[in-house]
């Protein structure tokens, strides 16, 4: 039976990519195992140690087994079927994440658990699952995630599905894009704004979560300048993975009816620079260093012309200090190249130092729950 299901997916036009870690390898077999899985899987990648996920994700996630991190994976793995397979439609083509925590020689403290993710065009969509511990073997608790994913990829396909009656429950959620990130993704608009006006005092970050450290660098940034800050989401910048649907929700939920916000795709700034001309931006002395690393760069002569933009864009820069490897960081301790260094204004520690941090909130939220 689960032969004809998986040949009816490879009969398909769907075609995609599915990164699995932790658990996933038996559905990654099963997929392969049945004749035309070439129609359809156009990659699979098994980051199974902790360092090949982080190396994987451009980042140490927080959790490697979480919905989170399950997302991000799914999002990078569609935005690879895209440039795998340019020809094919989009809208045919699916990015899956999956990450497991499964039964070992060793026992676990924590719950036996997956999650699957699956990023298409339209929408994002999660699976959740705490499997009663125990209960099965390795394989056995292997044979669920496939059986659960052949389903999900079905539904994606547009073929009949019907999940796997389990014990356990079986928690999905799903995102459906709005139509204007669509059009950010597909660069047909250069961006979208919760207010009609071109922003003039930008504040990019990820905000995950927006905390009182970021609404204390608005005030003085407001107060300096005497614009209105503008929260930028970028979806997809150049050194972490594509925003799923799930996570451009959640981010822009956290900002009140006094907080403006715009959605973009230019992760760099001198990308920023030439859609904002004239602007202001505001960063933390650790966004500055990345900055000014060549390695981000073709090499220095090309890092020197990429920030001479700057000056051709009238683009300036106001600096908050922040904690790079247990140091306190300010632009006073940060060498600027002669031609913009004008462009940079700091905060001296005394005016703004928080040390507060997304990932340290999101660290102390896990360690609540």
């Amino acid at each position: 039976m689960t032969t004809q299901l998986i040949q009816e997916i490879h009969s398909s036009n769907f075609r995609f990519v599915i990164v699995a870690s932790g658990g996933g390898s038996i559905a990654i077999s099963d997929l392969l195992s049945v004749p035309g899985a070439s129609n359809t899987v156009l990659e699979t990648y098994t980051p199974y140690a902790r360092e090949s996920l982080a190396y994987y994700l451009l980042r140490q996630p927080d959790q490697y087994c979480s919905l989170d991190t399950t997302l991000s994976m799914a999002a990078k793995a569609f935005s690879a079927a895209k440039k795998i397979d340019p020809k094919s439609s989009k809208n045919k083509l699916l990015g899956i994440g999956v990450t497991a925590s499964l039964k070992t020689n060793q026992p676990k403290k924590g719950n036996h658990r997956f999650y699957i993710a699956i990023q298409t065009q339209d929408y994002s969509k999660t699976i959740a699952c705490n499997l009663t511990k125990d209960a099965r073997s390795r394989l056995e608790e292997e044979q669920v995630i496939s059986d659960v994913l052949i389903q999900l990829i079905r539904e994606a396909c547009n073929l009949s599905f019907e999940y796997p009656t389990l014990e356990e429950e079986l928690v999905q959620t799903k995102v459906n894009a709005e139509k204007d990130w669509l059009k950010v993704m597909d660069e047909k608009i250069n961006f979208i704004s919760a207010e009609n006006r071109v922003p003039e005092l930008i504040f990019p970050g990820s905000f995950n979560p927006l905390h009182e450290g970021h609404l204390a660098m608005k005030e003085l940034a407001e107060n300096r300048t005497g614009m209105q800050v503008s929260f930028e989401i970028c979806i997809q910048n150049a050194d972490k993975p594509p925003l799923s649907y799930h996570e451009i929700k959640r981010t822009l939920q956290q900002f009140k009816n006094q907080h403006h916000w715009i959605i973009t795709k230019q992760g760099r700034f001198s990308e920023k620079s030439a859609m904002f001309p004239n602007s202001v931006f505001i960063i933390g002395a650790d966004t500055l260093l990345r900055i000014l690393n060549e390695k981000f760069y073709l090499n220095h002569k090309d890092m020197m012309n990429q920030l001479d933009l700057f000056n051709h864009h009238n683009i300036n820069f106001l600096v908050f200090g922040r904690n790079v490897n247990n140091k306190f960081f300010t632009l006073s301790n940060i060498t600027l190249p002669n031609h913009i260094s004008s462009r940079f204004t700091g905060f001296d520690e005394k005016i703004f130092r928080n040390d507060i941090s997304s990932t340290i909130i999101r660290k102390l939220e896990e360690e609540e729950s």
